[in-house]
């Protein structure tokens, strides 16, 4: 289906790949070098000592003495191989030592060479044991489809709103576009949203919302029909280009619909009338920063009060399934269960709370000398 103002189809995209991509946090390949030489010495090192202590039950077949450096190219050759026979444990102490100690070392030894292939192995079944745990235990989570800059801007909105960066999956056609999700730290699907088996992938009939940002108005329309039929409770919030199509997307199941194309004409018109009218604005849509647009409840102090009283700029009151306006008679006095979309000015030092919050959540997360690589 192509509608009246839609873009051309997008090139090549990439084949999807099955399952869910989970953020994973690993040490750096520098550090994992140094830690697997690290244990590599540690075994020589207490092989040395095992032999070198009991230096006086080994033979050596050239000179008959067996110093430490004798000792030190034993262990080595015997850890490394099976020894070239010109030193050998020559009393029953040395040959237990050889048998119960040396032996498990140089399988240990062979182990941590040998790591890589057993970290691939051991790796595969993680990942199977993390996606089924994800496949759980995810709900009320967001969906987010298409994660360009609509909907990585979304995302991020809704992290400064208090959502947990664990609770948004995206779900995009290119595995590039996965792929980088991944590296900052989201969950994905690689596929085309259209299909119902990829949106159940990402649990998207078990999500709290869905956030539809595709390239085409077409591909919304689409998305959201399937998104409905596999949930009639999510909410479903979509962009489109052109504001002939959102008659579309509302019969298609979506709660809201933001027309892209109209919404950056009104704020560039409005920067041309009034330029400081615009800066307030785009000020007001950006979250956590100078003045933020906010939904909240009533508190117990501001109950039976008038919406003028509130410490925030009030702009509607939520009462209901109704949006009554700051200035209604209906909201002259303020209930405990209404809602209110204010005026919030973030304050310093609730962005630098922020901020840090994030900041050591990332460390936390990341933990010391490591990055963050994807999950395909």
């Amino acid at each position: 289906m192509r509608l009246p103002g839609s873009p051309p189809p997008r090139g090549e995209q990439d084949d999807p790949s099955p399952g869910v991509a989970l953020p994973r946090y690993v040490a750096g390949p520098l550090v994992q070098v140094i830690r697997r030489l690290g244990m590599a010495g540690a075994v020589m090192a207490l092989a040395v000592l095992l032999v070198y202590s009991d230096r006086s039950g080994y033979q050596d077949n050239h000179d008959g003495e067996v110093g430490f450096q004798d000792v030190l190219y034993y262990v080595t050759v015997s850890l490394s191989t099976t020894g070239y026979g010109d030193i050998v444990p020559a009393s029953d102490g040395a040959r237990l030592i050889t048998t119960f100690l040396i032996t498990p070392l140089r399988v240990l030894f062979l182990i941590i060479l040998v790591g890589t292939t057993l970290e691939v192995l051991t790796e595969r079944t993680r990942d199977q044991w993390r996606q089924a745990h994800w496949r759980k235990n995810v709900r009320d989570h967001t969906v987010i489809v298409g994660f360009g800059t609509k909907g990585r801007s979304a995302a991020e909105t809704l992290m400064s709103g208090g959502l947990g960066q664990d609770q948004i999956v995206v779900v995009d056609p290119s595995g590039r576009v996965v792929e980088q999700a991944n590296a900052d730290g989201y969950a994905g699907v690689v596929g085309d949203a259209t299909r119902s088996s990829v949106l159940l992938r990402a649990r998207a009939d078990r999500a709290r919302q869905v956030v539809i940002s595709t390239q085409r108005d077409d591909t919304a329309v689409l998305v959201a029909l399937t998104v409905r039929q596999l949930s009639k409770s999510v909410r479903i919030v979509a962009s489109v280009r052109e504001e002939e199509n959102v008659p579309l997307l509302r019969q298609s199941g979506a709660d809201s619909v933001i027309t892209s194309a109209s919404a950056v004409g009104r704020l560039l018109g409005l920067s041309m009338i009034s330029p400081s009218s615009g800066a307030v604005m785009e000020d007001l849509i950006q979250h956590s920063k100078g003045l933020s647009l906010r939904e909240r409840p009533v508190t117990k102090a501001e109950a039976g009060r008038s919406p003028r009283e509130c410490d925030d700029l009030v702009v509607s009151v939520i009462r209901g399934h109704r949006l009554l306006p700051f200035d209604d008679p209906g909201a002259a006095t303020l209930e405990l269960t209404d809602r209110l979309v204010v005026i919030h000015r973030v304050r310093p030092e609730e962005a630098k709370a922020a901020a840090e919050k994030a900041a050591e959540k990332d460390r936390r997360e990341r933990g010391p000398g490591s990055w963050r690589i994807p999950r395909r």
